[in-house]
């Protein structure tokens, strides 16, 4: 069986937010507020409801959302209608349809994508199409790209079950490229997306760092339904992402076609009775009823026939059928499942009870059962979503989120077009002369054209690793204020590096701050040796004046008179002065004044 695989790609767009004044590198602030909010699902233009946005809000949750004054305004809080959009960032967007040969649309118009799990203020994410068609070249074939968006970024997701959210990214100017299902394998995918993302890098308008990029994966296995994965950050595990996905895929027809067979091809999960099983485990021993049962739940199970043997089957390593039969009962609340399939010994569970089980619940030899232990109301919820799970048996058309091992996890249903209608608050804007030379003065070169000019400034392999940096962009500014480019690159791809392995919060220091740091070594402020240290202190303190950190951690440049009278009061050893003031003397200025000596 082949696979069909489109990439989407999300990149932040450096700048101001979509829709207001608010800047679009802040993260990681103090709250100095919060407020909460319950968001209601609205219908298409067509008076349609759509079945993500449904099992959403059935879950009925309440969003907390904190904020910053200087990263967030009004609107982010939606008490305030949008501004006019971002014509800066569309601009970028626009000289990226024209690198992708993609055909720009007359007018863009802002559409509503509604969003209901807490990740936006308003209940919707604002998007809207730029171009469509063009192609990327790769190793195997063009790649078709079928639109250019740019939307704004959603808040940042809490842990699973929480729903507290913070402000500071919401709004950030985004493009989404998608591509057509051209992808013909991992190792495609993997080419498909560094090319996309070097392209966005070699624009340096883009944002660097983790969380800036995401890449959604669109798959299928013939005879099997499109799969969303969402939120995969890390390039390096695109190919175990889609060859997990592949083989979860397989293994779930696999495991279809055996239920068909088991049952002469008349399975069909209907109606179980979801049956109240607590009066089993009134003396029972295991410590997971016992502890729901006395908050106040109830057991109750079910029983799956055809399945005995299979909900313990993997469906790759490390993964089970059970489990992502746990992840859609886990969307109503509970923490898990208990299947037939498991060990009963580990919870405690006896072997009459496990009769007794059987019999309640009318399951035969074939058959499998499935226990929730919770409230009853999220218990009947959590069961009723498990059968929604295994009424097939094989691939659903669902939304997946991608965890760091390459993994992925059942988040909703797949969504579709009634989950979109058109932003009455922002006014259509036409693609004109003026918006066509702006984005004609963005410079998008080639790999090979950026490669050629770093090896003019840079030994060939450091000018290899800064293509492919994240800190190209800030790369290229630090140069232009006149330092030296190998030592903005080792400072940027070495010391960086070394400092957040020592759990420095380098994260913190914004690109601002950075430069400010080289002005600092570029005056004759600091010396070369005691970057590392300001660095070290600007992530530990990056509200603090730049001046205020050099002078209290004693890194101020001594020099001139200060430093002709220190090289005289240690009686001209180079070694003993560089070892007591390496951080603020220059060596060659040392050895000068030892040579007038």
């Amino acid at each position: 069986m082949a696979i069909k695989c489109g990439l989407e790609i999300h990149q932040r767009l450096s700048g101001k937010k979509l829709f207001c004044n608010c800047p679009a590198h802040v993260e990681g602030l103090k709250s100095e507020g919060a407020f909460s909010r319950k968001l209601a699902a609205a219908k298409s233009e067509l008076g349609k409801s759509d079945i993500a946005v449904s099992f959403e809000v059935a879950k009925e949750k309440t969003f907390e959302y904190s904020f910053s004054e200087c990263s967030a305004c009004l609107v982010e809080a939606d008490e305030e209608p949008p501004h006019k959009l971002n014509e800066e960032a569309l601009a970028v967007v626009v000289a990226l349809c024209k690198s992708l040969g993609s055909a720009l649309v007359d007018e863009v118009h802002v559409m509503r994508k509604l969003v209901i799990d807490g990740s936006n203020t308003t209940g919707f994410q604002r998007t809207a199409i730029v171009g469509t068609g063009g192609k990327l070249a790769t190793s195997k074939g063009d790649v078709r790209i079928s639109t250019v968006c740019i939307e704004e970024e959603s808040c940042a997701i809490g842990e699973e079950g929480k729903t507290s959210f913070s402000l500071d990214r919401l709004g950030i100017p985004l493009i989404e490229i998608a591509t057509e299902p051209d992808v013909v394998d991992a190792a495609h995918a993997k080419e498909t997306a560094l090319g996309i993302g070097t392209l966005l890098r070699m624009s340096n308008c883009v944002q660097r760092g983790i969380g800036t990029i995401r890449q959604d994966v669109n798959i299928s296995v013939d005879g099997g339904n499109r799969v969303e994965i969402k939120g995969l950050q890390e390039l390096g595990m695109m190919e175990t992402l889609v060859q997990k996905e592949e083989q979860r895929q397989r293994k779930l027809a696999q495991i279809g076609e055996e239920v068909q067979k088991r049952s002469n091809g008349k399975f069909e999960i209907g109606e179980q009775k979801i049956v109240d099983v607590s009066e089993i485990f009134l003396e029972s021993k295991c410590a997971l009823v016992k502890k729901g049962m006395q908050a106040g739940g109830v057991v109750l199970g079910i029983c799956v026939p055809f399945h005995a043997g299979l909900l313990g089957k993997e469906v790759y390593e490390g993964r089970r059928y059970g489990s992502e039969v746990s992840d859609y009962a886990k969307a109503a609340g509970v923490r898990g499942i208990i299947h037939s399939d498991e060990d009963m010994e580990k919870y405690g569970i006896s072997e009459d009870e496990v009769t007794e089980l059987r019999f309640a619940l009318s399951c035969k030899k074939e058959d499998a059962f499935v226990l929730v232990v919770a409230k009853e109301k999220i218990a009947q919820a959590a069961l009723s979503l498990a059968l929604k799970r295994l009424e097939g048996a094989a691939t659903l058309g669902e939304t997946r989120r991608a965890h760091p091992d390459g993994s992925s996890s059942f988040m909703r249903p797949l969504a579709g077009g009634a989950r979109m209608y058109p932003e009455t608050d922002v006014e259509p804007i036409r693609i004109d002369e003026v918006l066509l030379k702006k984005a004609g003065k963005i410079k998008i070169e080639s790999p090979e054209e950026k490669l050629a000019g770093l090896c003019k400034i840079l030994p060939e392999h450091m000018a290899k690793r800064m293509l492919m940096s994240r800190n190209l962009g800030i790369f290229e500014r630090i140069v232009e204020e006149g330092i030296a480019p190998l030592l903005a690159a080792t400072v940027l791809e070495d010391t960086l590096v070394a400092l957040r392995r020592e759990n420095v919060a380098v994260e913190r220091i914004d690109e601002e701050r950075l430069i400010a740091v080289f002005e600092e070594y570029r005056s004759g402020k600091i010396t070369k040796a005691a970057i590392g240290e300001l660095l070290r202190a600007v992530a530990n303190e990056p509200q603090k004046e730049m001046s205020a950190l050099v002078r209290e951690k004693g890194l101020a440049k001594i020099s001139g008179v200060e430093l002709a009278t220190l090289v005289k009061a240690e009686n001209a050893q180079l070694g003993a002065i560089m070892a007591k003031y390496r951080l603020r003397v220059d060596a060659a200025e040392v050895q000068k004044l030892l040579k007038k000596n």
